[in-house]
């Protein structure tokens, strides 16, 4: 026991480090930016475009980078600015869809699916998500209140003061972040050690049939459901390959987890963004059963029809 979580552990060190050095770096630098004419200029440009998605100019700075880079990055561009309940939660819900972009459909590659499936479904979820949510909630007009980091309206004067603003805002991000990282990583450990994984999977058998899956599905399913698409790669494509998965099932299964994957982790690390976390877990959850049932629906019918016409034919 005490071995495991020694290993889980130092893996969930070395993984708050690895996400420090992207976290650190552009919390200081959009903080600096936020004291610049070039934020603004920025900030100007996008505005109309954020303002369908309920959203200020501001809000395109975690979004560019949480799809271009990750979450931990999207989450400490956002706690240098001043959004609202709402926007913090549209934000939270486009990113939970749409992030770390590069690597993620990579890996969907990999695996074999088109890559205009995967950026269809994300980035279509994500637009179509904030739409619906700016249109049906009313609330959230009070400003978030991020953790450990406290609004201020007094502004840094001087450069100095402005650098030691940025590099506090780094700091307490990192420190939340690694609060949640450290215990989920050790218990990913175990969960891998003592073979808890595999067990998940076969306890999520029926629950692939539902969406029109195989059971030999599940493996990939439970990889990307637990670790996410990038940490559980190696998984996700390693069972994808033992268990014969077909082009079909690998498809449904990235559709389904392309909307929610690394569902304790990625809902767990907007907590310190002081938005309620619950309604997040639901939308994503709901969104992925309904999406992959209704496009294996339609996939059977298309199968179906294709075999009509070929028997028609003969």
């Amino acid at each position: 026991m005490f071995e495991i979580s020694k290993r889980g552990l130092i893996s969930g060190l070395k993984t708050t480090w690895t996400l420090g050095k992207v976290i650190f770096p552009i919390t200081l630098i959009v903080t600096i930016l936020k004291y610049t004419p070039i934020l603004d200029w920025v900030i100007g440009m996008i505005s109309p475009i954020m303002g369908l998605f309920g959203l200020s100019g501001d809000a395109a700075i975690p979004l560019v980078i949480g799809n271009f880079l990750n979450l931990y990055a999207a989450i400490g561009a956002i706690l240098t600015l001043d959004l609202t309940v709402k926007e913090v939660f549209i934000l939270a819900v486009m990113l939970s869809f749409s992030h770390n972009l590069l690597i993620e459909s990579t890996v969907a590659i990999k695996v074999g699916i088109k890559l205009w499936v995967i950026l269809l479904v994300r980035i279509g979820l994500a637009v179509f998500s904030a739409i619906l949510i700016n249109l049906f909630w009313n609330g959230g007009g009070e400003l978030a209140q991020y953790g450990f980091v406290q609004m201020s309206d007094e502004k840094a004067v001087g450069w100095f003061a402005i650098l030691i603003e940025g590099i506090q805002k780094a700091s307490f991000g990192i420190l939340q972040l690694a609060m949640i990282i450290i215990p989920l990583m050790i218990m990913i450990q175990f969960m891998k050690e003592l073979g808890w994984l595999t067990a998940f999977s076969k306890w999520m058998s029926p629950f692939t049939k539902v969406l029109g899956m195989k059971e030999n599905t599940s493996t990939t399913l439970a990889a990307g459901l637990l670790i996410g698409l990038a940490y559980g790669a190696g998984v996700m494509i390693q069972a994808a390959q033992e268990d014969d998965v077909s082009k079909k099932d690998l498809t449904l299964a990235f559709i389904f987890l392309v909307s929610c994957h690394a569902v304790i982790e990625d809902t767990l690390i907007f907590i310190p963004l002081g938005i309620p976390i619950l309604p997040l877990l639901l939308i994503r959850v709901v969104t992925a059963v309904v999406l992959t049932m209704l496009v294996a629906y339609i996939w059977k019918r298309a199968e179906q029809n294709i075999r009509k016409e070929a028997t028609y034919e003969n």
